[in-house]
């Protein structure tokens, strides 16, 4: 953006959510504690990135920031949503209540994918899912559903609008995944937020070198409801 005197203006919102997937790198330690979820996970955004064929309506970082406001529009009623499931109203969900959510969604999944699936969205380790952790949650959940077999039932969630939303996040997931192996790629990332971030560069030693879809929704939802 320029001004009337032709002077280069960054955008805030780019800036912001620059800082926040730098931060990504910044963790000390690269022990990976929920393999079992993130192979499932790794393994369905293959997937989705093969039946894409190679299309994707993002161009650019700066292209992924337009979408902003449309994210939040699809975002606005799942405030209820985390009400409904946080059946004490303490402002978290524990571990019985994600078990009877994850009923109601009809998710069958074992008491061990459960349990790594609360303690992987936990990300302040609080022992409850927060509002920001819950809709990191709800999207994974998303991803491991599995598509309805009736052609005249396509929504898993019972939320096109929701759904459209966790797409359109997967999607610009998908496009800065360039080599398609269902996790980020440090150097490409951090490329592309140099070409479109120039007034910060990426610190000379980072930690980690892929980072996943999990951490990847928690930056961007986390710049989203702040």
């Amino acid at each position: 953006m320029k001004d009337s005197l032709g002077t280069s203006h960054s955008c805030p919102s780019l800036k912001s959510l620059s800082s926040n997937i730098r931060s990504l790198f910044s963790h000390c330690g690269s022990q990976n504690k929920y393999k079992r979820l993130d192979a499932k996970l790794e393994k369905k955004m293959i997937e989705v990135k093969r039946s894409s064929s190679g299309h994707s309506n993002f161009k650019s970082i700066n292209s992924i920031i337009l979408r902003f406001p449309r994210f939040k529009e699809g975002l606005k009623n799942i405030k209820g949503v985390f009400e409904q499931y946080d059946e004490d109203a303490n402002g978290a969900i524990d571990r019985e209540e994600l078990k009877r959510c994850l009923q109601k969604l009809q998710l069958n999944l074992k008491e061990q994918e459960v349990e790594d699936l609360f303690s992987s969205c936990d990300i302040d380790g609080s022992q409850g899912i927060q509002f920001n952790e819950f809709i990191v949650l709800l999207c994974l959940i998303y991803l491991l559903m599995e598509r309805p077999s009736s052609p005249h039932n396509t929504s898993k969630m019972g939320s096109p609008e929701l759904e459209a939303t966790f797409d359109t996040l997967v999607e610009a997931f998908l496009f800065l995944d360039k080599n398609g192996d269902g996790k980020l790629n440090k150097k490409d990332v951090l490329k592309a937020l140099d070409e479109e971030s120039p007034w910060e560069k990426s610190p000379a030693h980072i930690s980690k070198s892929r980072f996943s879809i999990k951490s990847f929704l928690h930056a961007i939802i986390l710049h989203l409801i702040v």
